[in-house]
């Protein structure tokens, strides 16, 4: 069993930051997971945002968010953050962990989900 929690999500003005965190427990989390970030803006699909090879050696970004956010893990702790700079009102979205054995842009590649944490950027 996997559980994946988010936090630190809430409300912030355009052009503010967040850092949102990911905390993986369960008998069955593997420190060998790629880990990603997923988002879901009211009326839309769900979708990639970025995502983290298991040992932290590689990271993707969707293009509306590179220079802006910044994946990091922390295998002693099993967390996964997403640091979100510069952000935009077209940032708002629940915002989704989610583990797997590929760091792939695709959703099917990733068995593990957490419930989602709201981010809202006000104009």
């Amino acid at each position: 069993q996997v559980q994946l929690v988010e936090s630190g999500g809430g409300l912030v003005q355009a052009g503010g930051s967040l850092r949102l965190s990911c905390a993986a427990s369960g008998s069955g989390f593997s420190r060998y997971f790629d880990m990603a970030w997923f988002r879901q803006a009211p009326g839309r699909e769900r979708e990639y945002v970025a995502s983290i090879t298991w040992n932290g050696g590689r990271t993707y970004y969707t293009d509306s968010v590179k220079g802006r956010f910044t994946i990091s893990k922390d295998n002693d702790k099993n967390t996964v953050d997403l640091q979100m700079t510069s952000l935009k009102v077209e940032d708002t979205a629940v915002y989704y962990c989610a583990a797997g054995g590929s760091p792939s842009s695709s959703q099917d590649q990733y068995r593990h989900w957490g419930q989602g944490t709201q981010v809202t950027v006000s104009s």
